[in-house]
This record gives structure tokens, C-alpha cells and sequence, in this order.
């Protein structure tokens, strides 16, 4: 009994929604990724049930797989943590949020330090931009722009056409990050020089 014919996967469609439903929250992930993880479990296994005489295989498989599925998520949701590395450093001082402002549950002018670094921070960005080649200081300023335009807008802006835009940005970022990399100090030697 094949599991990926026609008659299985209109029968175990919803079986599979609503098991990958009830799993999903406590896994942490959208339930359509959980049921959507299953179906290439399935397709990778090329899975075929021992008994066609027992209906009730298939159906025990699915559950497993969609219990196996998050609990994969819910490890993988322990291992992933985001990175932001303005709130904290080595040192333990706190650093300004993601937003710019204080730090979440400090005064704002707790840290007279993190207002200056983050000040410098954005004026190296700002000069780097500047200095960018081409159309791309005006590319990176529409695309920073407080008014949020959409890529329709900026192309009209800069009248250069839309599905350029993605791979212009692409080599202006490129061209940024070599810039920015270039600019920041070496690390001085450590132990004993030769």
C-alpha cells in the first residue's frame, strides 16, 4: 500500500491538518509549516505501510511524524536565538535596543555612553553611505527613508526600472559591507610577539 496515492492523501489530508493544528503551539512554529514538514518526511521516506489490510497504519505513521516534526521544532526553537548585538557585550554593559532608544527598563538617560556609540555608529553608516558609487547613496536613502516607499516608488524616484532595483541594492550592500569591514580596526596581537 502506497502511501502517496490519490486515495491516501485525500484521507489523510485532514487527519494531518488537524493533528499539525493541535501540535503547532506547543511546538511553537505555524501549523501549516509542521504539516508541510510531515509531507517531505513523507516524500523523502517514500514510505510504504507493512499491512495493506490494517487502515489504521497510515494514520499512526501520520501522528508520529507530526509529533517527531515538533518536537524537531521546538529543539530547534531552544538552539535559535536572535542575535542583537547592541543590547549587550562582553563586557555586560546594555546596549540601546534594536529601535535606537534606552534599553528596555532603563531610564533613557541611564547611559549617556550608549547614546554617544550609537550616535557614532550612525554617523560611520551615514559617511559610508555617502561615499557609495554610483546611484547607490540615493537607492540607500530611498530605501531608509522614514516614509517607507515601496520598490514601485523608489524605482519612479530614481527612474530606473523596478526588477533592477533588487539587484542594484544587492551591489550597493555588498559594496557597504566591504567599506564598513574595511574601516574597523585589526585585532591587535595577543600573548607574546615575535
Amino acid at each position: 500500500m502506497d502511501l502517496l496515492k490519490a486515495e491516501y492523501l485525500d484521507k489523510l489530508g485532514p487527519l494531518l491538518s488537524a493533528e499539525a493544528a493541535a501540535e503547532a503551539p506547543g511546538a511553537g512554529v505555524d501549523a501549516a509549516d509542521l504539516e508541510q514538514a510531515v509531507w517531505v518526511r513523507l516524500l523523502e521516506s517514500g514510505r510504504r505501510a507493512p499491512d495493506p489490510a490494517e487502515p489504521a497504519e497510515p494514520a499512526r505513521w501520520l501522528r508520529r511524524a507530526v509529533r517527531a516534526e515538533a518536537r524537531l521544532a521546538r529543539r530547534r526553537a531552544r538552539r535559535e536565538v536572535p542575535y542583537d548585538h547592541r543590547r549587550t557585550a562582553g563586557d555586560g554593559h546594555r546596549r540601546p535596543s534594536a529601535d535606537g532608544g534606552p534599553p528596555a527598563g532603563t531610564a533613557a538617560g541611564a547611559a549617556p555612553e550608549d547614546a554617544v556609540m550609537h550616535g557614532e555608529e550612525n554617523r560611520a553608516l551615514r559617511s559610508a553611505v555617502a561615499r557609495l558609487p554610483g546611484r547607490c547613496p540615493e537607492l540607500m536613502k530611498a530605501l531608509l527613508s522614514p516614509r517607507d516607499l515601496t520598490y514601485r516608488e523608489i524605482a519612479g524616484e530614481l527612474g530606473i526600472s523596478q526588477g533592477s532595483l533588487g539587484p542594484v541594492r544587492s551591489r550597493c550592500l555588498g559594496c557597504l559591507r566591504r567599506m564598513l569591514a574595511a574601516e574597523v580596526a585589526a585585532p591587535g596581537l595577543r600573548g607574546k610577539e615575535r
